[in-house]
């Protein structure tokens, strides 16, 4: 039997002239390295179909320009690489080339006092775009922090204050029995809530940078924030996590503040913007803050 070229029918003409902004496939698993830690990455990789003649793009071909990352440390010229095949096998057919990975990196963190170690898993997503325009990368991290009402522990300090007076009339309080009531749940008759809260990070870089400073930025906003969610702990560590709650009060806003702060003094960074949610306990509704920098 003669062998015969398989059929090309996204070279054939469509009967429809419209260009279209963007083609490609979605939801690709990649393993990929970030970090230094091995991740499953959930790939979107496209063009755009700039030929309004053209009936299709060559799906195949910006799969495989994907199997560039496979197991690879990701950086930003690997990514540019990705883009660049795209284009290339892609030549009078489209102008712009995107990618998309997101995932969850696993981070080993330590614990505030013991010699404990856990892992935690922060949400990332990287958005690269290669057009006449140049290079765009944008890097997004999800970061959990605990806060503090400021009201809240106003509140029930008040409330401590009025039990005191209450239980020792004769303003003679002895040391001892001031001590022992102290540690008691009749003396400590408040305490203020907290919430589980989240920081969503996302940072434009500059198109000349190499690595991608997702560690710088995990860390630079824990440190702002102040009491990140912890992973292993002993009885040590959750008091110390009390304290440093206790001592870290914060509305939203003051988070904000502080992260958009910290995200300003990162060198590789041309332009972001920030989300904070504070999941509120005692509403049913949550607090949020945003801020920007050079975002447009």
């Amino acid at each position: 039997m003669n062998e015969q070229p398989l059929p090309d029918i996204a070279a054939q003409a469509t009967h429809h002239d419209l260009s279209l902004d963007w083609v490609g496939m979605a939801g690709i698993a990649l393993p990929i390295r970030l970090a230094g830690e091995a991740v499953t990455a959930s790939v979107d990789i496209g063009v755009s179909l700039d030929d309004a003649a053209a009936r299709g793009i060559h799906m195949s071909r910006l799969y495989l320009a994907a199997q560039r990352l496979v197991h690879l440390e990701l950086k930003v010229p690997a990514i540019l690489q990705v883009l660049d095949d795209c284009l290339s096998s892609h030549q009078a057919l489209s102008d712009s080339a995107s990618l998309t990975l997101r995932g969850a990196v696993p981070l080993k963190r330590p614990a505030l006092v013991s010699p404990l170690h856990g892992w935690k898993a922060y949400p990332f997503e990287i958005r690269a775009r290669q057009d006449g325009r140049g290079l765009t990368i944008e890097l997004q991290v999800e970061v959990e922090y605990s806060s503090t009402c400021p009201c809240s522990a106003a509140l029930a300090r008040q409330l401590i204050q009025q039990r005191f007076a209450w239980d020792f009339p004769d303003r003679q309080a002895d040391y001892l029995n001031t001590l022992d009531w102290l540690g008691s749940t009749q003396g400590i008759v408040a305490t203020p809530h907290s919430q589980r809260s989240t920081a969503t990070l996302q940072l434009r870089l500059y198109p000349a940078c190499i690595e991608l400073p997702l560690l710088a930025l995990i860390d630079s906003a824990e440190q702002a924030l102040g009491t990140p969610v912890q992973t292993a702990v002993k009885r040590a560590d959750e008091q110390a996590f009390a304290l440093a709650n206790g001592q870290n009060l914060m509305f939203c806003e003051d988070a904000a503040r502080r992260l958009h702060h910290a995200l300003g003094q990162l060198p590789e960074v041309s332009a972001f913007r920030l989300r904070v949610v504070h999941a509120e306990s005692l509403h049913a509704h949550d607090a949020v803050a945003e801020s920007r920098c050079n975002w447009s």
